[in-house]
């Protein structure tokens, strides 16, 4: 998961400060002393208040002018869940997020950057028609991942007659993500996959079991287990035809978009400390 911004905790912990009335008021009170909204605000302000100025500052101003609906966070969010399955939680947290709406909050800013970049991108409706054609829908799959073409023919045998595919993938799969689970992948599309796995999965008919497929991690019996049902052209062509716009996103030239974005909506930042904050030229006034 690409992180687009600071926790969630840290930007509300300083928008609440920056509305206190008294900054003198305890946030915290010991024996050997008070810790003042103040001091607490100055100390964040220090070690996080760029940051999180500029991702508040972005989100003010884009969302003035593009749109991302709590359902295209939710449907990102099932996104996410959907390719990492048991790991996402643990990826969650090595990303740096606390909860689940800590996420959300970082993609609906990500997406709000993303829609102004791709703007003023067009499309040919004939790349879009070739996207459709070169579509490939979800699949769901699970494999026995070994070491050795030997071992790899031995585990094929077992199957051949018969014996549990979940069973043997806890035996002998060296894959210990998906091993416990009996080997299963979960969905996924075009592009997620090592290409030797993903070619030969493609391949396959519902329930069938490959041969031994050699990959850099070594060999896989995979077992193909659902197709999704590709959607007709109308259906699917907005999204390709935004898909295709990202795929032209040129990320040198993002912040500029996003500079002038702010240059237009005439930022002046009142607090002399963060008045670099947003650097880009004179989009950022700093009152004094």
């Amino acid at each position: 998961m690409k992180k687009w911004a600071l926790s969630i905790a840290v930007t509300a912990g300083l928008i609440g400060l920056t509305a206190c009335n008294s900054d003198k008021e305890a946030v915290v009170e010991t024996k050997a002393g008070d810790i003042s909204k103040e001091e607490f605000y100055n100390v964040m302000k220090d070690r996080y208040g760029d940051a999180v100025l500029q991702e508040l500052v972005y989100e003010k101003v884009l969302s003035e002018k593009y749109t991302v609906t709590d359902k295209e966070v939710k449907a990102k969010t099932a996104e996410l869940k959907a390719q990492m399955g048991d790991n996402f939680q643990t990826a969650l947290a090595s990303s740096g997020y606390k909860s689940e709406d800590d996420l959300k909050r970082a993609l609906k800013i990500g997406m709000l950057q993303e829609k102004a970049a791709v703007a003023d991108i067009t499309v040919k409706e004939a790349d879009v028609k070739k996207a459709y054609e070169d579509y490939k829908p979800q699949i769901k799959a699970r494999h026995i991942l070994v070491k050795d073409q030997k071992t790899a023919d031995e585990v094929k045998a077992k199957l051949d007659k018969g014996e549990d595919f979940a069973k043997l993938a806890k035996e002998y799969s060296t894959d210990t993500g998906s091993a416990e689970k009996g080997g299963e992948l979960g969905w996924f599309g075009k592009g997620e996959m090592v290409p030797a796995f993903e070619e030969q999965a493609y391949k396959m008919k519902k329930d069938e079991i490959s041969k031994p497929v050699k990959s850099d991690y070594g060999y896989h019996i995979i077992q193909l287990q659902d197709i999704k049902e590709k959607k007709s052209y109308k259906d699917m062509k907005k999204d390709l035809e935004y898909d295709l716009k990202v795929a032209q996103i040129d990320q040198t030239k993002v912040q500029d978009i996003l500079n002038a974005e702010v240059k237009k909506a005439d930022v002046k930042i009142k607090d002399k400390d963060l008045k670099d904050a947003i650097t880009s030229g004179d989009a950022a006034k700093a009152e004094k």
